[in-house]
């Protein structure tokens, strides 16, 4: 990075959709952030999360030293120790007995090295990562099928298609400027057609003409029928599949798939049917809800085989297409970060590919077969098969599952590492050393998104306290193993060359990922390298793949799958609910860098279980009331939230949680260990579970201008505008609710209070030199009050208006968030649309600008339009 230079072109650093952003010093330490309209993934759009970064970067919280047992340690100290211990372990029950376990936050220049270190010259597969929990089966179903793993097409091929198939992806909340990339093709073109596949209806239904419920883990059985039909209408391109292998036995398979199974009328399943193969230009696009289930791979090849038989794939417009979670869960994969995979998209169980990494690598050992995939690994962490665990940029106590089991294991091993950001999350307080490592905006490299677009992430931030670069922290400890000389790098642009060079040595042996072009870059050249897609090398630049008809096995044919549909893990007496879990909005996986922002809070500030009226009448479960939602691995207490969004018997909860933001509504707790055999991705996405009304004696909502301390059974707490907000609620009265108020903020004074004995309400307020600290609000039923309006008297005079919960006439209640972009609240949508006698989306953005910048809060503002117009 030039120091002239005031505006940095860099990438967003959460989901796969790879988005630039431009950043620039704020004056204040900060940066400003606004999309980067030169960018090919995003063309200047910023989703909420990435418009919201520069909220992010406040450096409360981080871990700015190394520690040793909990004590800051110098760096040479915690890397010495690490490096022994590692050494020591190896040693003395070989190099299986470790692991590392990193993640798709990480940059590729970073993957880079852990992988070598693991694979090259500690000589075990023992290394995998988070992504192995978003996207293994598609790694599978794509090796399976074409040979290698390689997403076909390009972003642009959903702006060219007739019809865009969303199945187990809620692209509108998941990859929001991907989606509205497809909302403005579809205004530009109305005769395109989308059909969103998804068992709830979330906010990606607003776009679709046709939405089909389909029944829990039938995806598979919905593919076969289409198979089916394509034979049957006669939609098979015979000149394609003299390039494929495997059609008549899985034409044959897919005949016997029951209709029924799918859980669809006869006649939305015929509207499918018709669509599908009707229809040229096609891109089905998939994502969580194919790819983490117990059959995930075999419902990619599903999905893969319709394609391959009508030969819809590599040309404009139409193919099968994965969208990734992270923002480098490709670039992961593209170094070979999965314990099954040697870099460059070589084979690790090929003694061709395993020389030729070594000899490139001059390393003493090559891993000789895969490692443990993540569910297997923290197994044999458990049972010590595996005594030094190295766990960088990801927080498995959370986010693995049966995340306590996880923990407990752990908590169990003989010696833990943990490279991180952050201080305190569920995993680094199970740690003995912690490395403070780089964040977003100090870090420095490169990411592949989900259309193979490789783009610069660039530091703009010099890294907080003693923060070091993954990629640094690596090659110190590999230096202190004795292999310093293979390490010797001084910047990414090393490692990123090097990377590069070993992908000609690929190329050479057939693999598709090739940016041997890049081989000599100079540092000069990485700084001002432009966002591309791989490959980059004299063989082939860019474009997509296989619309030629050549594959990457061994005969250069595709491969169809006959695939025979599994049902998921079946519901029982005991636990009688299929829980389906996801993402809200606004925050992004454990929320380490999103719960910062206050803004980021306000839309879903706290874990929740939509629940089907049905159900809830059953279960005895009212609005807001909360549930104890149990599972044989675990138990979480959920806000109840009564929808039809979701079908009976088919509730969902979001997986954000976690011990420092809800300790008891952490979903992953409920999810069993349940793996597809293929590709070793966990069945995240569903969870026999129990449900019951949890019987809470009293409900409490807190605000503070520090620091909120619950004891209680359910606490929710996230940052508001000045301070924290909190949700609670406990099982007994504590004996002096005083006191219990002064304990949860961590204050001595005496507080204002407002006892109604007949409502069974008592409220709290604590004034410092006359300006509001903190307020406490307890009921016997959950709490009704203006949450924003609140919030916005922190630091205020009037305890008055504090105690009464609610604004004045003279000050509106915009209440809760609906567009997080220009913090618009429902009720001043409402009010607007009534008072302007407002009709469409676009003429509440005019109003108020709500739903104009990222998009994904426009099927919520659709709603209210529509119940204004049944008023």
């Amino acid at each position: 990075m030039h120091p002239a230079v005031s505006t940095i072109r860099t990438t967003c650093p959460y989901c796969g959709v790879g988005c630039g952003v431009l950043a620039s010093p704020d004056g204040t330490g900060g940066l400003n952030i606004m999309g980067d309209p030169a960018h090919p993934a995003n063309r200047g759009r910023l989703c909420v999360k990435g418009s919201a970064l520069g909220e992010t970067l406040d450096r409360q919280g981080r871990l700015l030293a190394p520690r040793i047992h909990g004590r800051e340690a110098s760096w040479d100290d915690a890397l010495d120790l690490v490096a022994a211990r590692f050494a020591e372990t190896i040693a003395e029950h070989g190099p299986d007995s470790v692991a590392f376990y990193v993640s798709g936050q990480l940059l590729t220049e970073d993957y880079y090295a852990a992988n070598k270190l693991m694979k090259g010259f500690i000589g075990s597969a023992n290394i995998d990562t988070n992504s192995r929990l978003c996207m293994a089966s598609s790694v599978a179903g794509h090796r399976r099928a074409f040979g290698t793993d390689t997403v076909p097409g390009l972003y642009e091929d959903l702006e060219q298609a007739d019809l865009v198939v969303l199945t187990g992806s809620n692209l509108a909340w998941c990859h929001p400027v991907l989606f509205q990339r497809l909302v403005a093709a579809k205004e530009a073109r109305p005769e395109m057609r989308v059909v969103v596949i998804d068992p709830r209806r979330t906010a990606t239904c607003d776009l679709a003409d046709l939405h089909l419920a389909i029944a829990p883990g039938a995806d598979a059985v919905l593919f076969n029928l289409l198979l089916a039909a394509i034979a049957e209408r006669g939609a098979v391109n015979q000149y394609f599949i003299s390039n494929v292998n495997g059609f008549d036995a899985t034409i044959h398979a897919a005949r016997e798939a029951d209709p029924a199974a799918t859980g669809l009328s006869a006649e939305d399943l015929e509207r499918f049917l018709d669509l599908w193969t009707g229809t040229e230009k096609v891109v089905t696009v998939y994502s969580q809800g194919i790819n983490q289930s117990e059959s995930g791979s075999d419902k990619v090849n599903a999905i893969l085989n319709c394609h391959l038989a009508t030969g819809r794939i590599g040309r404009p417009g139409m193919g099968p297409f994965s969208v990734t979670g992270q923002p480098n869960a490709m670039g992961g994969r593209e170094v070979g970060g999965l314990a099954n995979m040697l870099a460059c998209h070589l084979d690790i169980e090929n003694a061709t590919h395993r020389s030729a990494v070594q000899d490139f690598w001059a390393a003493p050992r090559m891993a000789e077969r895969p490692g443990l995939k993540a569910v297997d690994m923290f197994r044999a962490v458990e049972d010590g098969r595996i005594k030094a665990l190295w766990i960088m940029c990801t927080n498995p106590a959370v986010s693995m599952p049966e995340a306590d089991r996880v923990a407990r294991a752990i908590a169990g091993c003989d010696f833990v590492v943990v490279s991180d950001m952050v201080a305190e999350t569920d995993t680094t307080r199970l740690a003995h050393v912690l490395l403070p490592a780089t964040g977003w905006a100090e870090k420095d490299g490169t990411v592949t998104n989900s259309e193979r677009r490789i783009s610069r992430q660039r530091r703009s931030m010099a890294p907080a306290g003693q923060a070091r670069d993954d990629w640094r922290i690596i090659a110190d400890v590999a230096t202190r193993m004795g292999w310093g000389e293979h390490f010797a790098w001084t910047n990414p642009a090393q490692i990123y060359a090097e990377h590069a060079a070993l992908s000609g040595v690929a190329g050479r042996l057939g693999s598709d990922f090739d940016i041997s072009s890049h081989a000599g870059i100079t540092r000069d050249a990485y700084d001002r390298l432009e966002p591309f897609l791989w490959p980059q090398s004299p063989r082939k630049s860019g474009g997509r793949f296989f619309g030629d008809g050549r594959f990457h096995h061994p005969d250069g044919k595709a491969r169809m799958i006959p695939v025979t549909p599994r049902a998921p893990q079946s519901v029982s007496a005991e636990h009688p609910y299929r829980l389906n879990t996801g993402r809200v909005r606004d925050h992004w996986h454990t929320m380490t860098r999103t719960g910062i922002s206050a803004r980021l809070s306000r839309h879903l500030a706290e874990p929740y279980l939509e629940i089907h009226p049905r159900d809830a009448e059953a279960l005895g479960l009212s609005v807001a009331s909360l549930a104890r939602v149990s599972s044989p691995e675990g138990t979480a207490i959920l806000r109840v939230l009564v929808t039809d969004r979701v079908a009976p018997g088919h509730p969902f909860a979001p997986i954000h949680w976690t011990g420092q933001t809800a300790p008891s509504g952490r979903v992953d707790v409920l999810v069993p260990g349940v793996t597809d055999p293929v590709s070793g991705q966990p069945a995240s996405k569903s969870a026999p579970v129990a449900i019951a009304p949890f019987r809470a004696a009293w409900y409490g909502y807190a605000i503070s201008a520090g620091p909120i301390i619950p004891a209680s059974a359910y606490w929710a707490r996230a940052a508001i505008e000045g301070g924290w907000q909190a949700e609670l609620a406990g099982e007994a009265d504590p004996e002096c609710w005083m006191d219990h108020a002064r304990a949860l903020f961590g204050l001595r004074d005496e507080p204002l209070t407002v006892h109604d004995r007949a409502k069974g309400q008592i409220r709290l307020a604590f004034m410092r030199e006359g300006r509001l600290q903190a307020a406490l609000f307890i009921a016997r039923e959950p709490v009704g009050l203006s949450r924003s309006h609140l919030g916005s008297l922190l630091g205020g005079e009037n305890a008055g208006d504090a105690l009464a919960g609610r604004p004045g006439g003279d000050r509106p209640d915009h209440g809760a968030l609906v567009c997080a972009c220009f913090n618009v609240g429902v009720n001043l949508i409402r009010s607007t649309i009534g008072a302007q006698r407002l009709t469409t989306v676009d003429e509440v953005g005019a109003a108020l600008r709500a739903g104009t910048n990222c998009g994904s809060c426009r099927p919520e503002i659709k709603a209210l339009l529509a119940s204004a117009a049944r008023a």
